[in-house]
């Protein structure tokens, strides 16, 4: 529970798809490895990294422009032109660009920092020229029509809405405007809604011919390409557009810092306490020393991570944050139970950052940070989509040749750097104290269920007509194809073992799962000791303590976690004592006594302010509407519960539910499958388990009926909206494909979608609406969600349920089936297209019973999947009149 506690510190961004240009005669750079380098005659700079590691490709656009160049009074301009890059470019409609993203797989999005915008997609390689077409579309010209930024204005204003009912994102705009007075780092990228009102279509083609110009802008392309071909084919598309004269940069003066105390009200269920410095930037080369120092700062083997060991917090860190080129923000922070005052951790947390400064920090702990600094840098690269963010980061945010610039940066970094740039930054006249204080909310109120619903009223969206160059592309459906190069044995004990071999890097990943349902095999008036017992394993092994153990995961640059999930990242040469540390870890666990009894005591105390706030009252409510009264997934810890617990039960609890014979471990990366079956089997083999295997499944449970909940949040500026039902079929139900494809028909591809054309495009009542179908062994859910103002909860919900009846009424287009087919058999390939997500794939399905190889049937069902079986699904299955709805937020 309390591992899992972490910040979620918001960034502006956009789902959706965008684009990038470039200008005549190339003058290409000698490639160094994989890594090609040109700069075309208009200027614009592009970096084409090889990467083997799947047939997919991440194309990164990068502006050199971002929230620092918007104008006085328009803090959310780039933010703006960021959105309306998908509502229209040169040749290509905003149509258009959605249907191609969608037919591409889906996988596009864009973001807008303090200096730079980024438009980024992921597509199958060989559909590179398709995204590059579009990027390249945008950069020579965008649209900006005042009609298309009223259309819009409505979803990035409900965009601002979301993030401002996020105490922690009002945490850091508060920390902007008191750490950079007076500089364009005051205000972040998102814009407020008063700004948004006073901006036309006029100010923002403006601001794009002013910034959106080849000679501004860095085009990274990672993945499996000809570097040469790709090259050839950015000069033909981007060479012809002109350069532009760009404008005025303003200046970041820097003013020192006024100490300050502030406090916010949350709707998180515990307090959060923070002391904030600014530290030094990018651009400043004492940034690699100030990322050292943080990285001690947060290790568990310091001073502030004890505070947790200790019962003073429940969670406890040092961020980095804010990386700006002139200051980055670095803070302390811990998280509380809610009824207990902040005042002794902050004097905690003050004194222990003051007294690495004053004495200096451990030679060790440093050594060790870049050591993990420099092994993290290696894991990047099993992401296609990582490896070219991580250049784009190093070239256009950070001004760099390369990311290895970073890491030399970090080899360099000495324990005299650390202590220097701690006792310039890290002191108290340099600290901004802020407090975070949840606000209880009342239970969740119930009404009638919405019911009803109307007909279908509007045809569904008509045909988009694409480009030729997309068309030709795009026109044809392919299944991807599944070679098994894993190999999948069973132990004698009955415990499951599947390795790929990939050379991406000389890294190896490991991701594992123990079955397990705690509502099930939680012991009466003992809920909660699961949630114990995970909390427990950052204590030790009985042969290494919390310290020996974490010293002997830093001595080889690992992270591990334990519990009914468990990993391990280590590189290639030490694999083998990872896995003997995890092993230890899992099989092994101190448990010890001193700790379970501050555990008990905190997991409690946190109890008491979740059952207050209202995410847990909107989760609960939504679980009483889904499920029959009596039924074991509605059991939740509760603080009672938790302090009944003794050490000797949680002890019991751990032996009946950790067993080989319902873990499965997938193991990827730079290793032969036979060295890691040998560890495995050294370190994992002796384990082994009492009596029958038990089947840890949830029973079956009948169709809901409609329900309504509301849960007040005066924290929030706009209402979250779940509606959910539970559906009869599935996971292993034919008609589960024909659910997901006619999903896609609905939601999945932006703006090519109903659900986002009807709700966004078009009425501009929502900023995202998500559908989702959850479909397990004895149980699935059908989920959709979204956020608006609440008089517009009304208003969204109807088209939802229109559109679902319409799907029930009649046909899919034939346009709107190929889309959709093209949408999921391309998110396949892409699946591929990391490390973590290919282990991901085949631990999940080992746990369900899928077969390893599931995407072969998968894929071509969906190629197969006609019309009328959508139809006949979604009406078999889906009942609009029966959701239960839940709406957290301000109250009407």
């Amino acid at each position: 529970m309390f591992r899992q506690l972490a910040l979620l510190l918001l960034a502006s961004s956009l789902t959706t798809p965008a684009v990038a240009q470039t200008g005549p005669a190339a003058q290409p750079t000698a490639p160094g490895g994989d890594v090609t380098r040109a700069t075309l005659g208009n200027g614009l700079r592009v970096v084409i990294v090889r990467d083997p590691l799947a047939p997919v490709v991440t194309v990164e656009e990068n502006y050199l422009v971002g929230a620092n160049e918007t104008p006085p009074g328009f803090p959310g301009m780039a933010h703006a032109q960021e959105h309306m890059a998908f509502r229209g470019c040169a040749g290509v409609t905003a149509d258009q660009i959605a249907a191609i993203y969608a037919q591409l797989g889906g996988s596009d999005n864009a973001d807008t920092q303090q200096n730079i915008t980024q438009y980024f997609t992921t597509v199958p390689a060989a559909d590179l020229e398709v995204a590059l077409r579009v990027d390249a579309a945008c950069m020579r010209d965008v649209l900006d029509s005042n009609a298309e930024w009223m259309l819009e204005k409505g979803a990035i204003e409900q965009e601002v809405a979301r993030d401002l009912s996020e105490p922690t994102y009002k945490f850091i705009t508060r920390l902007n405007q008191n750490l950079f007075a007076g500089t364009p780092y005051a205000h972040d990228a998102l814009g407020t809604r008063e700004s948004f009102e006073k901006t036309t279509g006029a100010l923002l083609k403006a601001f794009y011919r002013r910034w959106y110009a080849p000679n501004n802008a860095i085009l990274v392309v990672a993945g499996d390409v000809d570097p040469d071909a790709t090259l050839a084919k950015i000069k033909e598309l981007y060479g012809s557009i002109p350069r532009r004269p760009l404008g005025r940069r303003p200046a970041v003066v820097l003013r020192p810092v006024k100490q300050e105390s502030f406090t916010l009200d949350s709707n998180l269920p515990y307090t959060l306490a923070f002391i904030a410095y600014r530290l030094p930037g990018t651009d400043s080369p004492d940034y690699a020393a100030a990322r050292v120092m943080a990285d001690v700062l947060a290790s568990q083997r310091g001073d502030l991570y004890a505070l947790v060991p200790a019962g003073k917090a429940l969670y406890a860190n040092f961020e980095l944050a804010e990386t700006y080129p002139k200051a980055s923000v670095g803070f302390s922070v811990a998280a509380l139970p809610a009824s207990t005052a902040p005042t002794a951790v902050v004097a905690d947390m003050r004194s222990i950052v003051a007294n690495y400064a004053r004495q200096g920090f451990p030679a060790e702990l440093v050594e060790a940070a870049k050591r993990s600094e420099i092994a993290s840098a290696q894991f990047r690269r099993n992401s296609i989509s990582d490896l070219a963010a991580v250049w784009s980061q190093a070239l256009a945010a950070e001004g760099r040749n390369s990311p290895d610039d970073d890491v030399e940066a970090i080899r360099r970094v000495t324990v005299a750097d650390v202590n220097r740039v701690a006792m310039q930054y890290v002191k108290d006249s340099n600290s901004i104290t802020a407090t975070l204080v949840p606000k209880p909310t009342d239970e969740a109120t119930s009404g009638k269920g919405f019911g009803g619903g109307e007909s279908l009223t509007a045809a569904p969206t008509k045909p988009v007509k694409l480009p030729d160059w997309a068309e030709a592309a795009l026109s044809t459906l392919r299944v991807p194809t599944v070679n098994p190069t894993w190999t999948d044995t069973m132990l004698p004990n009955k415990l499951r073992v599947i390795v790929k071999n990939d050379k991406t890097s000389p890294t190896v990943t490991v991701l594992g799962n123990i079955r397990h349902e705690t509502t099930l095999q939680e012991p009466p008036g003992k809920d909660g000791v699961s949630d114990v017992l995970d909390e427990l394993f950052s204590y030790g092994t009985t042969t290494l303590d919390r310290l020996a153990f974490q010293k002997a995961l830093d001595d080889i640059a690992a992270s591990e976690s334990a519990g009914y999930d468990f990993s391990l990242r280590v590189t290639k040469t030490d694999f083998a004592r990872g896995i003997e540390l995890l092993a230890d870890n899992l099989l092994h666990p101190a448990l010890p006594a001193q700790a379970f009894d501050i555990i008990k005591q905190q997991t409690a105390e946190y109890l008491e302010g979740q059952i207050k706030s209202p995410g847990y009252q909107a989760d609960h409510a939504l679980k009483v509407g889904l499920l029959p009264p009596g039924d074991p997934a509605l059991r939740d810890p509760m603080p009672q519960t938790v302090s009944s617990l003794t050490l000797d039960e949680v002890r019991k609890h751990y032996a009946a539910t950790f067993r080989p014979d319902l873990t499965t471990i997938t193991i990827i990366g730079d290793i032969d499958p036979a060295d890691a079956r040998t560890a495995i089997e050294k370190y994992f083999g002796g384990w082994m388990a009492q009596g029958a295997t038990p089947d840890p499944t949830l029973p079956p449970v009948p169709n809901n009926s409609g329900k309504d909940f509301s849960v007040a949040d005066p924290e929030a500026v706009q209402a979250s909206v779940t509606l959910a039902e539970e559906v009869g079929l599935t996971r292993f139900d034919p008609d589960y494909y024909a659910i997901q494809l006619g999903n896609n028909v609905l939601g999945g591809g932006f703006y090519a979608t109903r659900l986002y054309h009807d709700l966004r495009q078009v009425a501009g009542l929502v900023y995202n609406v998500d559908d989702s179908f959850t479909a397990g062994r004895t149980r699935s859910v059908y989920t959709v969600t979204f956020g608006s103002d609440p008089p517009n909860v009304a208003k969204a919900r109807d088209l939802i349920v229109r559109d679902l009846r319409a799907m029930q009424m009649e046909n899919v287009t034939p346009e709107e089936l190929h889309q959709a087919k093209a949408l999921l058999l391309r998110q396949m390939a892409l699946q591929q297209s990391s490390e973590d997500a290919i282990a991901g794939i085949l631990l999940a399905r080992a746990q369900i019973g899928l077969p390893l190889d599931e995407s072969r049937r998968m894929g071509q069902r969906y190629y197969d999947l006609t019309a009328d079986e959508v139809r006949a699904a979604f009406a078999k299955w889906i009942r609009p009149q029966d959701f239960v709805q839940v709406i957290r937020g301000p109250q009407p």
